[in-house]
């Protein structure tokens, strides 16, 4: 049974894939397991060939459950109390089957499943039971699969970071896990240089995202290890940056492809906003008086906010066009998708976002001072104005935050891990 629960990640906290709002409410939500009924708890797991969970069913939960469940239910929020709840008994199950692993003696952790369910937790992200193995015999820390590779090895394989965080707590142990060698004699540095499995990239949007985030897995391990590493040659001849450029070759390709066609669109969008806001400037609603020259409507507070607006949208359209152009121009090395091309990408879409906005404004200035008093048509073009900046918040702005927040949000590596073993 340990097997089979070590694979299925829904089941624990770490497969928690809400959105940050639900995650919040998630974490304020307090579950308290019955005491004496813990016989009539029953797991009934589905499998589809892929062994995914897709079912817990737990009975037998009492009335405080039942009146917990029926107002989380009123609010709405009957799926994240279940959700929850599943958990709590998921990590109670695997809170006695370590203390089971804790009796079982050293020569015969291997054959009782204990290793293959720890590989298998390793594969899949559970740091849960990862951690509740560990717990339960620390000296399986150093236990290698049929490949020679061992735990930091196959984190890093299967991409799976927050196992490979654990690194940062081992202290001194953790030259031992990062200096051997596989089968084909391949280092952890090799292992990070390969190209990740479709279904890790599968959760990252984009070519950018993805090659940065390879980036990312292989500066990070190239950080830890011996510089000598660097060098070292596996059974192929292969040094850990060979293998890195080959594999992902495509990779960078469809990455460039991404960005110039990208980088293209919003650069036609960024000229003409420059185009429409310099002619703006000096076609001023309601003309100049002729004898100065100055605007008609130079002391209205409307008209401040039009010449103001303007501004902004022609300096930020142009800011963006000048970045985009950098990105069209770029070299396209594998670094710089690291931070060099993702920094041009968000202060492009930033300052396009910016200016669109800006007209938008300028555009309602307009009207207010060309139909000062007709609020009957001024609200409602006002409230259609919207409509652009609302659409253009919708489809891009999620790209442009998980953009932000890969290239400078704090890591996917988790440094404040605890464990104690």
């Amino acid at each position: 049974m340990l097997i089979e629960v070590s694979g299925l990640r829904d089941l624990f906290p770490s497969g928690l894939r809400f959105v940050f709002w639900k995650r919040w409410i998630y974490s304020r939500i307090q579950v308290k397991l019955p005491t004496a009924q813990y016989s009539d708890v029953r797991i009934n797991i589905s499998q589809n060939g892929h062994k995914h969970p897709r079912s817990l069913l737990v009975r037998g939960l009492g009335p405080l459950r039942r009146l917990c469940s029926n107002l989380l239910q009123f609010f709405g929020l009957k799926q994240l109390y279940d959700t929850k709840l599943t958990h709590a008994y998921a990590l109670e199950i695997l809170h006695w089957m370590s203390e089971d692993i804790s009796t079982i003696d050293d020569t015969k952790l291997e054959q009782s499943g204990v290793y293959d369910a720890f590989f298998r937790a390793i594969k899949y992200g559970v740091i849960e039971v990862v951690m509740g193995i560990l717990k339960a015999n620390p000296d399986i820390l150093t236990v290698l699969n049929k490949n020679g590779r061992g735990i930091l090895d196959s984190a890093v394989e299967h991409r799976q970071e927050k196992i490979f965080s654990l690194i940062y707590v081992l202290g001194t142990r953790k030259y031992m896990l990062i200096s051997g060698t596989d089968q084909c004699q391949n280092n952890i540095l090799h292992i990070a240089a390969k190209l990740a499995t479709p279904d890790r990239l599968a959760h990252i949007s984009g070519a950018v995202l993805q090659m940065q985030r390879e980036l990312q897995w292989y500066k990070e391990v190239e950080s830890i290890v011996n510089p000598l590493s660097q060098e070292y040659t596996n059974s192929s001849n292969e040094k850990p940056s060979q293998i890195f450029s080959d594999t992902h070759k495509q990779l960078v390709s469809d990455g460039e492809q991404w960005m110039k066609e990208t980088a293209t669109s919003c650069t036609v969008v960024g000229a003409l906003i420059i185009t429409i806001m310099f002619t703006a400037a000096f076609t001023v609603p309601g003309g100049n008086v002729q004898d100065t020259g100055f605007p008609l409507f130079l002391h209205k507070k409307s008209f401040m906010v039009f010449i103001i607006s303007d501004a902004i949208s022609l300096f930020a359209s142009s800011t963006s066009v000048l970045m985009f152009l950098g990105v069209l121009t770029s070299r396209y090395a594998e670094d710089d998708f690291l931070k060099s091309l993702p920094t041009k990408l968000i202060i492009g879409l930033s300052t396009l976002f910016i200016s669109i906005a800006a007209m938008m404004v300028t555009f309602c200035a307009t009207l207010i001072i060309m139909l000062e008093g007709e609020l009957k048509l001024v609200i409602p073009i006002t409230l259609l104005a919207s409509i652009p900046v609302t659409l253009f918040i919708l489809l891009q702005f999620p790209l442009l935050v998980e953009i932000f927040v890969s290239t400078y949000g704090p890591g996917i590596f988790d440094r404040k891990i605890k464990y104690c073993y």
